[in-house]
């Protein structure tokens, strides 16, 4: 337990991440048609409460093609985008092929996400190209209080 001024206590942080040891986890996935030429989709989102933030860990991306001669991930015509708070996240903006496949691990991406924040993965549809018929996008990641805006306050 750490101790803040004023007598107010903070919860226990990894020693290796420093995220709080009681943050929960949050897990948001979605598959849908692909979308039409123009529109966008939001596959995925997660939307953190008033005076939590988080870390988004891992993302996964799915899609359904018709014919699978041509490599599993590349995505002719979509353009998948991880947003937060409606604003695309670099790197992860305008990306055209599967960087994450779902059923895979995938690798670990740790972005730190804002009090608040709204974080959604979402695909876009930039060509009518219709090898590929669903889609689908999975994001992962933890969220705990914010100790910023008061920790447990104890009389004595």
């Amino acid at each position: 337990m750490i101790t803040g001024g004023h007598g107010m206590e903070t919860t226990m942080v990894c020693t290796n991440c420093g995220i709080p040891l009681d943050a929960q986890y949050f897990d948001e996935s979605g598959m849908q048609d692909r979308p039409s030429f123009g529109d966008t989709i939001v596959l995925a989102s997660f939307q953190l409460q008033p005076q939590y933030c988080g870390v988004l860990e891992y993302f996964a991306q799915y899609v359904g093609q018709r014919n699978r001669g041509l490599s599993v991930a590349e995505t002719p015509g979509l353009e998948w985008t991880i947003q937060v708070n409606g604003s695309p996240l670099y790197p992860y903006t305008g990306v055209e092929i599967i960087v994450n496949p779902w059923g895979v691990g995938g690798f670990p991406v740790n972005i730190r996400l804002s009090e608040n924040a709204l974080v959604e993965f979402v695909v876009r549809a930039t060509q009518s190209v219709q090898t590929i018929t669903r889609v689908g996008g999975r994001i992962m990641g933890r969220f705990w209080y914010n100790s910023g805006y008061g920790g447990v306050l104890r009389n004595g």
